[in-house]
């Protein structure tokens, strides 16, 4: 467990983190060479058995609470723990390099791939450098670049989303904010090269969109994709940001959801609690995913996986009721 989550604990965690905490303390009073294995061992069971109850009945809204978790793993974390040989490129060639989009080339074991993903940012500096994971034009125009740069070489691309959206700032506007993104949601469909999306946290309306034209779109166990965020969902409906539980409810915006309604190709299983709990585990389960994934769509002729891609996007939204 992530060292740092009694700190930064949600209200349904607190009572595993209750007993965690009393297992952690009889450890503690065993080194005077008492024996407590049969009480720890007790309470360890007893933990085992809470999550599985706990986390097997999370509402929307604890999901959504879930995918913010303040330890939850961010993009930057699994570029360290899944790619080798990493070197970020940076700018848009244009204005500047909104740092909000972190991208460059990898490894993923030997294959060399483009690694193009949204971070937030940890601590408040973090964050403002980050903009909050919110990226500006520039950030979708730099990423736009590395992907064209991928299909040059011939580089697989594998983005990773986790953002509330897109910035709506009027300098993000007088820049064009919606060009840049409709301009990556075109190219990605060009692009003759596989592509690997995975929605890491938050998936939010057109600014994770931006990054989820893909081959393969997976989702983590506890993460979320959503076409507006829960609160302003809430306050557009109901003029009342309080009521984000209720448009959580409505949005179908699970990972499981999203599979159900083939928005959405895969989901991948998060360690017992949330990644946050395990995020060398979450980071090992992720790469055994994207290495199969693209062992699959390497087979695939160039012209044929364009063609796939299109037809799976054209398809997503039509009724059987017609």
């Amino acid at each position: 467990m992530n060292e740092n989550h009694s700190f930064n604990c949600l209200d349904f965690e607190r009572p595993v983190i209750a007993l965690e905490n009393q297992i952690k303390e009889l450890k503690e009073v065993a080194l005077e060479n008492i024996d407590l294995g049969s009480e720890i061992k007790l309470l360890e069971n007893k933990v085992q058995g809470l999550i599985e109850s706990t986390y097997s009945s999370l509402a929307e809204w604890d999901r959504v609470q879930l995918s913010r978790h303040p330890c939850r793993p961010h993009t930057t974390n699994y570029i360290e723990s899944i790619f080798g040989n990493f070197h970020e490129l940076h700018g848009d060639r244009g204005f500047s390099d909104d740092r909000a989009i972190v991208g460059g080339i990898g490894h993923l074991n030997d294959r060399p791939v483009m690694v193009i993903g949204i971070e937030k940012g940890r601590k408040t500096k973090e964050k403002i450098v980050h903009n909050f994971g919110m990226p500006r034009p520039e950030g979708y125009r730099k990423a736009l670049r590395l992907m064209r740069m991928a299909s040059r070489f011939k580089i697989p691309i594998i983005t990773f989303i986790d953002t509330p959206g897109a910035y709506p700032g009027i300098d993000a506007e007088e820049r064009g904010q919606s060009q840049a993104i409709a301009e990556n949601l075109e190219e990605m469909f060009k692009l003759d090269v596989p592509l690997i999306a995975l929605v890491i946290g938050e998936g939010g309306s057109g600014g994770a969109l931006a990054l989820g034209i893909s081959d393969i779109v997976l989702m983590q166990e506890y993460s979320i994709y959503s076409v507006i965020s829960p609160e302003s969902c809430a306050s557009i409906l109901w003029a009342d940001p309080k009521r984000a539980n209720d448009a959580a409810a409505a949005l179908k915006l699970t990972s499981q959801k999203a599979l159900d309604l083939k928005v959405v190709d895969g989901i991948i299983k998060e360690p017992p609690g949330g990644a946050h709990r395990d995020p060398e585990l979450a980071a090992k389960l992720i790469k055994f995913e994207l290495l199969s994934r693209l062992s699959s769509l390497e087979k695939l002729d160039r012209a044929k996986l364009k063609e796939l891609r299109f037809q799976k996007f054209r398809e997503m939204g039509k009724s059987t009721l017609i």
